[in-house]
């Protein structure tokens, strides 16, 4: 029956035992989840979210952590049963089948050594009983729902040979394989695109409707809660502080935090008639003061182009070439902000690779301070990655998880610099406070801390040297709405009083609205469009800046969009003959700095 609940967590508390003793992560949480209802739980990065959800799954045990309190009902489909009191096989048999999980980090729950076919196929042969081909034909059904490009060739990839955000859509196409009576997303739109974001919510609300399935939404999000959840927990230190359907939590929220929470959201439209960028007003006896940068030109892009080989055959000859990024041209200056939009897969992540050569560009020139970097040799390419760093998508696949925090954060001051242990430690501390990390933090390692916090340490690790240029991929989109707030002021203070230069990758148009000067729009490896922020958001041009701007979520839940109001195409494929000459990329003026390609892009 509807009205009887699927789940049930009764009182739940939660500890994780550590060297400094006891840590409580949940306490006394309370609340039932309905049959083809999506209950979201929303608070900042360390409430207990995710730790809720890994409880209910009997997962926390796995990371130190044990339940000390409560109960924990789940219906199977043959009556309620307590899942504090089965066995790991019987859990076993739940997990997957009965409860799908989308766990927050595609890289670290994915099995680096097995291919992807291999890790989609598994659940499906375990538990629906599948023969090889058969479980074979449904992962590559599976992989179109969630609209990755070359289904096919994506099943005999490995993770790291995908972008986070394709990685996302295989944890979500393994979650749904089954069709679970659960399923449970954490944070599971994180690193998608607005466009795959869209999707893959219609997905979920398709199996929702469909087969009954409820859904516990576990994000930080709160204009993709307002899109899809039918009630809402707010979370806070590890306690409920507030619980109701989500269109009275919020229009009228009862709890200040949760207020605090809403009001942080940011909003696309917010900038609209400011020229340059502008920290929160978070601080109500604060003004905050735009930040219009410098006109000295710092960074110069040329016609860069990064490919990647395709081998196959016997002997692994180069048969084919991804165009991962094709003649992109841009400028950024001193002080300034240029953010880089699109899907996931259209090249972001490589461009940002490309600037400090960690991924080597087939062609193209880039210029920092007046220097070629395509042109330095290792030892002073080295020297020169001094004044450029990278914040990293996956905060848990770049930070050592045998080091410290401490000691991760001191490396680039041991390695460029002659400050003493004395000297590096106060740094290293200053760091963590402009961070919000307390000191406390100094000692843990990367899995005591949530997704959020380890966001928060690559920040102060990538700030360490104070660069001129910072690549930031995806620098906030593990954060929730508060702290995501706090950080983007710390990176625009930054920029104010040090002149520092981003390049900033996002898929969050409200963010890159707040914290740019120019925008850069890429499809299928080209920038489509580029411009002021101004004129590329509020005039869009080509057709699929308009397209991205129509799936931006808003943080109302009576403005939620339907699927039929949003317009998707098929992902063109990177992939073409070693031989292939794409041609160079044409642009048309519309209005100064303002181009639009004009050249085909297959879309």
């Amino acid at each position: 029956m509807r009205d009887m609940p699927l789940a049930q967590i009764e009182n739940l508390g939660v500890t994780f035992r550590s060297d400094a003793g006891d840590t409580v992560a949940v306490r006394d949480v309370s609340f039932d989840i309905l049959p083809g209802e999506t209950l979201a739980i929303v608070g900042e990065s360390g409430s207990g979210k995710s730790v809720t959800s890994l409880a209910l799954m009997r997962l926390v045990g796995f990371d130190g952590g044990r339940i000390t309190g409560g109960r924990l009902m789940f219906d199977a489909g043959s009556g309620p049963l307590e899942l504090g009191k089965l066995t790991q096989k019987q859990m076993r048999s739940l997990r997957g089948a009965r409860i799908g999980m989308i766990f927050q980090e595609p890289m670290t729950a994915l099995n680096p050594v097995f291919t992807i076919g291999r890790q989609l196929t598994e659940g499906l042969r375990k538990h629906k009983h599948l023969s090889r081909a058969a479980a074979r034909t449904k992962a590559l059904e599976l992989l179109q729902e969630v609209r990755l490009s070359e289904p096919e060739r994506r099943l005999s990839q490995y993770p790291h040979e995908l972008s986070g955000g394709m990685r996302q859509r295989v944890m979500i196409a393994m979650a749904l394989a089954c069709e679970p009576r659960l399923l449970i997303a954490d944070e599971p739109t994180t690193a998608l695109d607005v466009t795959t974001q869209a999707e893959i919510l219609a997905l979920i609300d398709r199996l929702r409707h469909d087969h009954g399935t409820a859904v516990l939404f576990i994000t930080h999000d709160m204009a993709v809660v307002a899109q899809v959840a039918d009630r809402v927990v707010v979370l806070k230190d590890g306690e409920k502080v507030e619980e109701g359907p989500v269109s009275k939590v919020f229009s009228a929220p009862s709890h200040p935090y949760t207020r605090k929470l809403l009001a942080a959201v940011p909003r696309l439209g917010d900038m609209r008639g400011k020229p340059a960028p502008q920290p929160f007003a978070l601080d109500p006896e604060a003004s905050p003061k735009p930040i219009p940068g410098q006109g000295t030109e710092l960074l110069r892009v040329e016609h860069l182009s990064t490919r990647f080989p395709v081998r196959g055959g016997l002997l692994r000859r180069i048969v084919g070439r991804v165009h991962a990024v094709e003649d992109v041209s841009f400028r950024i200056n001193a002080g300034q902000t240029l953010a880089l939009v699109g899907e996931s897969g259209c090249g972001k992540s490589t461009v940002g690779r490309s600037l400090l050569r960690l991924v080597e560009p087939d062609r193209g020139r880039i210029s920092l301070g007046g220097q070629d970097i395509t042109a330095l040799p290792a030892a002073e390419l080295r020297r020169a990655r001094a004044q450029m760093q990278m914040i990293f998508q996956d905060p848990y696949g770049s930070l050592n998880p045998v080091l410290r925090l401490a000691e991760q954060v001191a490396e680039p001051l041991r390695n460029f610099t002659n400050q003493n242990k004395a000297q590096r430690t106060d740094r290293v501390t200053a760091l963590f406070d402009r961070v919000g990390l307390p000191g406390s933090f100094l000692d843990r390692y990367p899995h005591e801390l949530s997704g959020g916090q380890r966001q928060r340490v690559a920040i102060a690790r990538a700030l360490a040297l104070n660069p001129k240029l910072i690549v930031a991929d995806e620098a906030v989109s593990a954060l929730d709405v508060s702290v995501q707030a706090q950080v983007l002021n710390l990176l625009m203070e930054l920029q104010a009083e040090l002149g520092l230069s981003y390049l900033f990758i996002s898929h969050d148009m409200a963010v890159v609205e707040r914290v740019s000067h120019h925008v850069a729009v890429m499809y299928a490896g080209r920038i489509v469009e580029r411009g002021p922020r101004a004129a590329v958001l509020e005039n869009p041009r080509h057709p699929y800046t308009r397209a991205l701007l129509r799936a931006v979520p808003v943080a109302d839940p009576a403005q939620r969009r339907q699927i039929s109001d949003l317009s998707f195409k098929p992902i063109p494929s990177p992939i073409h003959p070693k031989d292939h000459d794409p041609g160079p990329s044409l642009y048309r003026e519309v209005s100064r700095d303002h181009v639009v390609l004009t050249s085909d892009c297959g879309y």
